[in-house]
């Protein structure tokens, strides 16, 4: 909760990539909240305060979760709603005749780009969520110890790069 409250003020695309974390340590939990407290909240040193309104903040996802109908995939509504705010920034961005290095920055991703809608499932979602979805699968194969090829780093390199400078314009913005 602390570390998304930090995030959504200061790196958007990383609070999003933190939030699908989250999302997805909900899932393996279950949903289920005292499992959560009691596998996963003792983890950290909180005092009685903090654990009460991290509690709540995790039951509050939960039950979003369970109204919005994610509890197997997907993302909440904010984090879409948060996701299309980041496209029209993006949007803007490229229309800008005063950031031209965004623009730069944006074609210089857009074959990596390209790349995954050709191979995705999702082709329906926009360019951005492509590039947070490509992200975030990295990072969780990271996180698992699985082998990221030199290649797909490379790759994702110019998306991630996309990623910070949009964020940072996006920060700016708000």
């Amino acid at each position: 909760m602390y570390i998304a409250q930090k995030l959504r003020k200061q790196n958007i695309t990383g609070y999003l990539l933190y939030m699908f974390q989250v999302e997805d340590t909900l899932r393996a939990y279950g949903l289920d909240l005292e499992r959560i407290k009691q596998e996963y909240l003792v983890r950290f040193d909180y005092t009685t305060d903090q654990q009460a309104e991290v509690t709540q903040w995790y039951a509050n996802l939960i039950q979003m979760m369970r109204e919005e109908g994610v509890t197997q995939s997907g993302h909440l509504q904010i984090l879409r709603n948060t996701i299309i705010l980041l496209t029209d920034r993006h949007a803007e961005l490229l229309n800008d005749p005063k950031q031209p290095f965004y623009n730069t920055t944006y074609y210089k991703a857009l074959p990596a780009i390209v790349e995954l809608r050709a191979h995705g499932t999702n082709k329906d979602k926009s360019e951005i969520e492509n590039c947070l979805d490509a992200l975030y699968g990295i990072t969780l194969l990271k996180m698992q110890g699985k082998e990221v090829s030199e290649g797909t780093l490379l790759a994702i390199r110019p998306i991630i790069h996309l990623l910070e400078m949009l964020s940072q314009l996006y920060t700016q913005e708000s």
